[in-house]
């Protein structure tokens, strides 16, 4: 995605989503891209619109202009560089310099990651960033950190994920029995549906709609940000206001690429990461509102649901203490001084 083209994106999208001012053209065309030390690519797997693209366009340009066009990172969204998986390996492996990706799939390469999506953890936005930006964000980016790569800045908003269906209408536990839902690549949320005797079928994102098209699935769970920059909307029906599990995003950086830059630099790529963190976190609560009065209007009804039930079904599963016996004592101590006690 070159730079004026995603420019265009932001101004003819943007005010759809509400996610932030133009970028300024000037920024971008100050240093050409010869004139750069260090060239990278940030990859993301969310449509252009959404506000983590807009957002990390945004600190592209502030870490190019304060950088002096030092570090100049081109930013690939919408899954072009490979599926999620895909690019795990590839930042892993150094071939892509940075990547954003959700919780759930990096849980794949570092399992105390998952922690976050434990069902039901979270009651609320407050104890999601008193725990990320506390003592279990802080857990969680030190174990990432004994990895091949790192978090370069706090947490980004996911948001917390909801039930959609094509089929039936998923209202009480009995409601999800035997339903076919699409979840990611993730061994939590595939756990959290099977306990609660779901039919869950692990498909990476970039098959999502499709498997939903083709009815291979008859739903899936996103937070709503994902179910309208994907149109998710035109496959679906109803969406189950579950939060069953909130989920962040992390910027990952590959170490030995990260290490490359110089102190100042690395320091600059942070601290704009952070801001950007600051700002996609406010777009999300901002979006909540209009993006159920949007997706309303394009057809999708909405059902509100009594949390507590689904909450009691999973505490009366093994759900909570086999993944307290697979995260350990001491991470599990780490987000139960935000959860409560879970079980």
């Amino acid at each position: 995605m070159n730079t004026p083209k995603g420019r265009s994106h932001g101004m003819t999208r943007r005010g759809l989503l509400a996610a932030g001012s133009a970028l300024p053209l000037v920024t971008i065309l100050r240093y050409p891209a010869s004139a750069a030390e260090f060239e990278y690519k940030l990859a993301t797997g969310q449509d252009p619109t959404h506000p983590v693209n807009t957002r990390a366009q945004e600190a592209i340009n502030r870490i190019r202009e304060a950088t002096g066009g030092k570090l100049d990172i081109k930013l690939f969204p919408a899954n072009q560089l490979g599926s999620d998986t895909d690019l795990l390996t590839q930042v892993r492996n150094g071939s892509v310099e940075f990547f954003n990706l959700s919780t759930s799939i990096l849980a794949t390469f570092v399992p105390v990651a998952g922690i976050l999506n434990t069902g039901f953890a979270f009651k609320d936005y407050d104890t999601v960033w008193q725990a990320m930006d506390g003592d279990l964000g802080t857990y969680v980016r030190t174990q990432i950190a004994k990895t091949p790569i790192q978090t370069v800045s706090r947490a980004w908003d996911n948001g917390f994920r909801h039930i959609t269906s094509s089929t039936r209408e998923i209202k009480t536990p009995d409601d999800l029995k035997g339903f076919k839902i699409r979840v990611p690549p993730a061994p939590i949320l595939t756990s959290l549906f099977k306990a609660l005797d779901a039919g869950a079928a692990p498909i990476n994102f970039n098959e999502l709609y499709s498997s939903l098209q083709t009815k291979v699935v008859e739903g899936q769970e996103n937070p709503l940000a994902i179910i309208a920059t994907a149109r998710l909307y035109e496959v679906q029906k109803t969406c189950s206001l579950t939060g069953h599990v909130w989920d962040g995003y992390w910027i990952l950086g590959n170490k030995r690429a990260f290490q490359r830059l110089p102190k100042d630099v690395q320091d600059v790529v942070s601290r704009e990461f952070d801001k950007s963190a600051a700002d996609q976190r406010a777009d999300i609560a901002k979006l909540a509102d209009t993006l159920r009065q949007g997706l309303s209007g394009k057809g999708l009804q909405f059902l509100e649901v009594d949390r507590e039930p689904f909450r009691q079904a999973l505490a009366k599963t093994a759900f909570y203490k086999e993944w307290k016996d697979k995260f350990g004592g001491e991470a599990w101590a780490q987000l139960e001084k935000y959860s409560g006690k879970l079980g």
